[in-house]
């Protein structure tokens, strides 16, 4: 599959390596330094190169979109027309003293980057552990789970396929609203590995009788 990044920063980076490694042909983009991103896509390997966000959007059957915060319109900017494209929301809005969320509750990251991207079929995935589980997501015997979500069945078992490559255990937590309730999973995650000190090497899962 060709998968664009958009943001490769730890996540991006991670995610676009181990989808390297397994096949899939990756463009790297939307980096403060190019030469960093150069050098990201010459360490990744020979499935992938960088390029603009404009290029890795084109390039891509999925868009990866990984950017911080603060960076999402500039991004999406860079990024231009997303209709038709599988897009994975990785996003947290997260406040700049990763004290809580800047939305929540009656909306979500996903949904507001839903609304700026007509056409696209936005899945939320990724956003909920830290880049070091993204790149070996099982703990012994056991898998992190991943919930995804989002509105477009096809686009989620497409992503859904993506992740469990990885590793994770992918689970469907319903439309794209409950970005809503994975948002703010991705908080408590950030505060028990760091504000709890548990550190990153921690993740949840979910069991069934």
């Amino acid at each position: 599959m060709n998968i664009g990044i958009v943001g490769s920063g730890n996540v991006g980076s991670t995610l676009g390596k181990a989808w390297a490694r397994r096949g899939h042909k990756i463009v790297f983009s939307y980096s403060r330094d190019p030469k960093k991103l150069e050098s990201l896509a010459t360490s990744a390997g020979p499935n992938t190169r960088a390029g603009t966000p404009a290029e890795a959007v084109q390039f891509g059957e999925v868009i990866l979109f990984a950017p911080p915060w603060p960076s999402v319109d500039h991004a999406l900017k860079a990024a231009g027309p997303l209709a038709g494209k599988i897009l994975i929301d990785c996003t947290n809005p997260l406040k700049q003293d990763l004290s809580g969320l800047e939305i929540g509750h009656t909306t979500s990251a996903a949904e507001e980057i839903a609304k700026k991207t007509p056409g696209a079929r936005v899945v939320k995935a990724f956003n909920m552990t830290g880049a070091e589980n993204m790149a070996n997501p099982r703990f012994g015997a056991e898998q992190v789970t991943m919930f995804i979500c989002g509105d477009d069945a096809a686009a989620k078992t497409a992503i859904a396929r993506l992740t469990e490559e990885l590793g994770f255990e992918a689970v469907d937590a319903g439309s794209l609203q409950a970005a809503r309730l994975l948002e703010p999973l991705a908080m408590l995650w950030i505060h028990l590995a760091y504000a709890q000190e548990m550190g990153s090497g921690i993740g949840f899962k979910l069991l069934r009788r």
